[in-house]
């Protein structure tokens, strides 16, 4: 069995997680206020790891290494990836969860990064709003795709064409895993950001990202996004909630409706 070191990050920041993957984190456990990232102590040089601590220290966010004892990871994590539930309407599971009958859709996603599960907020308040919209023709963009599960989601609602990007290359592959254990067949996986899909058009928007992506990516969204169009959004704190409202009103949106769920919240804009 291998040895492995673990990061402690006293965040819930997604960004963070997203970057450690790129630097070579094997896994990573998201707790309530934390979340464990694990790097194979082989492959974790002292240069990545003072890269880690000073892009932590930047952002004044308190961590810490420690090596674990070599285990049998599997089962570990098979044992604490628990089904995740919407109502009647959702049930995410791992393959080697068997099905329960009672719900409208049930989605098998076997994540190889810990967001994108169903576990975090952002993810069960997309999941919870989609069942609240129209996706039957729809042509749809799931706008930082993670696991997959929006798009995959979005499929099984009736969407049509649906595209779904990444800019990290493991989110890409592993997108494009889920869509085949899903019998997925309409969604199309590429691996960039928003420039990639520059002369489309769409019906709706899912993107759960984050607040700066969100900010930033604003008139680009506007010119994807097709006339009484829909996008939902969340990875933003409620206190950023007024800003991005602001600020996508300010570019033509306009705000439907609302929810927040552990220190997280989501919104859905329209174009009128």
């Amino acid at each position: 069995m291998e040895n492995f070191t673990c990061l402690k990050v006293e965040s819930t920041d997604e960004t963070i997680m997203a970057v450690l993957f790129g630097m070579g984190a094997d896994s990573i456990l998201e707790e309530e206020d934390h979340f464990l990232a694990y790097f194979k102590t082989a492959d974790l040089d002292e240069p990545t790891k003072e890269e880690i601590a000073d892009m932590l220290d930047q952002k004044d966010i308190s961590y810490m290494f420690f090596d674990v004892e070599p285990q049998n990871w599997n089962e570990i994590w098979e044992a604490s990836f628990q089904p995740v539930t919407v109502g009647n309407f959702c049930r995410v599971r791992a393959d080697f969860h068997v099905y329960q009958p009672g719900y409208e859709h049930d989605l098998v996603i076997n994540p190889k990064m810990a967001f994108g599960t169903g576990h975090h907020a952002t993810t069960w308040m997309m999941i919870d709003t989609m069942q609240t919209i129209d996706f039957t023709g729809k042509r749809v963009f799931d706008y930082g795709c993670g696991t997959g599960i929006l798009a995959i989601l979005a499929s099984r609602l009736g969407a049509g064409e649906t595209d779904a990007i990444d800019i990290e290359h493991e989110a890409y592959l592993n997108t494009l895993e889920n869509c085949h254990i899903n019998k997925v067949d309409n969604v199309q996986v590429y691996e960039g950001d928003i420039a990639t899909m520059q002369g489309r058009k769409y019906d709706i928007i899912l993107a759960n990202i984050n607040r700066n992506v969100l900010l930033d990516s604003v008139r680009e969204i506007r010119v994807l996004l097709n006339e009484k169009g829909t996008i939902i959004i969340s990875g933003i704190r409620p206190a950023d909630v007024t800003l991005i409202e602001r600020t996508y009103e300010d570019n033509g949106f306009s705000r439907v409706s609302g929810q927040h769920l552990d220190d997280w919240s989501c919104i859905v804009f329209s174009i009128s």
